[in-house]
Order: C-alpha cells, then sequence, then structure tokens
C-alpha cells in the first residue's frame, strides 16, 4: 500500500525540457512507496522526457525534484547519477537487449556493472529473477530465439535484478499483441502488489480500464493527475 511518508518520486514546479525547448512546465506530484500510476498523453507531449528526467538522463530544466531520496541533476554528469539508478528499474519498449549474449549474460553484465560480487551469488540472482517473470528455463537461450513477450520478461527481470523501490517503463506493451500485453500488465501488477512502486508511460487505454489506476496526463505543458483533476480517457493517438 502507498505511504505518504515514504515517497518515491517528488517533483515540485518542475520544468521538463528536451532539447532547449521546455515539453512540460509546473510539474508537481509525488508518487508514493508501493503506488502505481500510468502516464498518458499525446505523442510528443513530454511522457518519455519525464521518464529520462525521473532516471537522470536528462536534466531538470526547473523547480525541484528527488528520487528514491536522490536530488535531480540540474547538470548533466552527477557522480549520484550511478547510485540513484541501482535502485531503479527501467524499462523500455524496444527491450535494449545485447543480442549477441544469451539471457543470462544480459542479466550478468548489469550485476557486474551495477557491483555485484561473488559468481555463486550472481547465479543465484539470476536465477531468482528469471523464475519471477516466468523464464526460469531460458538462461541460456539467446534473445532471438525469444518471442517478443519472453523478451520483454527478460527486460523486467533486468530491472529487477537490484530490487528497485521503483520500476520506470515507458509503453512496455507497445509493441505487443493484447494477450501477450495483457500477460505483461499482469506481471507488473504482481510485482507492484510485492510493494514495488510503478510509473508506467502507455497508450494502451483498455490496460488502463481493465487494471485501473491512479493517471498522470501530459497535455498542453502540464501535467494533470487524476486524484485531482478528474478526466475522461479516450483516444490518444
Amino acid at each position: 500500500m502507498p505511504t505518504a511518508s515514504n515517497p518515491v518520486i517528488e517533483l515540485h514546479d518542475a520544468y521538463i525540457m528536451q532539447d532547449v525547448n521546455t515539453v512540460l512546465q509546473k510539474v508537481t506530484f509525488t508518487l508514493d512507496k508501493g503506488e502505481f500510476a500510468y502516464l498518458v498523453g499525446r505523442t510528443g507531449s513530454g511522457k518519455s522526457s519525464l521518464l529520462k528526467t525521473l532516471y537522470a538522463d536528462l536534466a531538470l530544466g526547473g523547480g525541484t525534484g528527488t528520487v528514491v531520496g536522490f536530488p535531480l541533476p540540474k547538470l548533466m554528469g552527477s557522480s549520484k547519477v550511478p547510485f540513484m539508478r541501482r535502485k531503479l528499474g527501467i524499462i523500455f519498449q524496444d527491450f535494449q537487449l545485447l543480442f549477441d549474449r544469451t539471457v543470462a549474460e544480459n542479466l550478468l553484465f548489469v550485476l557486474n556493472a551495477t557491483g555485484w560480487s561473488g559468481k555463486a551469488r550472481k547465479q543465484q540472482r539470476i536465477s531468482e529473477v528469471l523464475m519471477r517473470v516466468g523464464l526460469a528455463n531460458s538462461a541460456a537461450k539467446m534473445p532471438h530465439q525469444l518471442s517478443g513477450g519472453e523478451q520483454q520478461r527478460v527486460v523486467i527481470a533486468r530491472a529487477l535484478l537490484n530490487e528497485p523501490l521503483l520500476l520506470l517503463a515507458d509503453e512496455p506493451t507497445g509493441n505487443l499483441d493484447p494477450d501477450v500485453a495483457d500477460s505483461i500488465m499482469r506481471l507488473f501488477v504482481e510485482i507492484n502488489n510485492s510493494g514495488t512502486a510503478v510509473l508506467m508511460a502507455t497508450h494502451n487505454y483498455q490496460i488502463i480500464q481493465q487494471y485501473p489506476k491512479r493517471v498522470l496526463k501530459c497535455e498542453q505543458g502540464q501535467l494533470v493527475d487524476s486524484e485531482t483533476t478528474p478526466f475522461s480517457l479516450t483516444a490518444i493517438s
């Protein structure tokens, strides 16, 4: 359940930039520990830029923000960014897997990059996350041997390796057929029910209707929160 005293995201009067352009302004919202929220809006409305700002791929243009207790950088290159990202799970629509390595080697790459030690410990963690996403028998497979839904499950497993406080997902079901998208969504709900907060950008309004949660909408340079300003969900291209 959300705990108001433990926010994983706090933004106050934040300016979200893309290159030199402001795409969202005066963004103020809090996502609590264990909460789930959708991020919606038309293409180009600022969803991806907001997510990139939250995981410090883009600098905060103004205002203040913290993610998992770390202040968001207003200039890139902060030495604290790697430590912040170890507490995050980031899930991309286009997977970004290493296609010259097995599933296990993809996960091992992340463990090595984030400072894990001990061969047996790393192998155990890889087995744990693959079992959690239903791919216990896929460690030795190459990514091209997996379906799109299975590849997305590997990406989710990768995001879970460091037991993140927060998952940031950018259109995680965008390239999947409806049945596969639903299975991926059930996995996200299960992960959220175990205590991990989730902020998911999506265009899939069928999923939002099937799994109703709080909705944050990027519209005309503003972020509208369904908790404070109810709005209807209409198809957004």
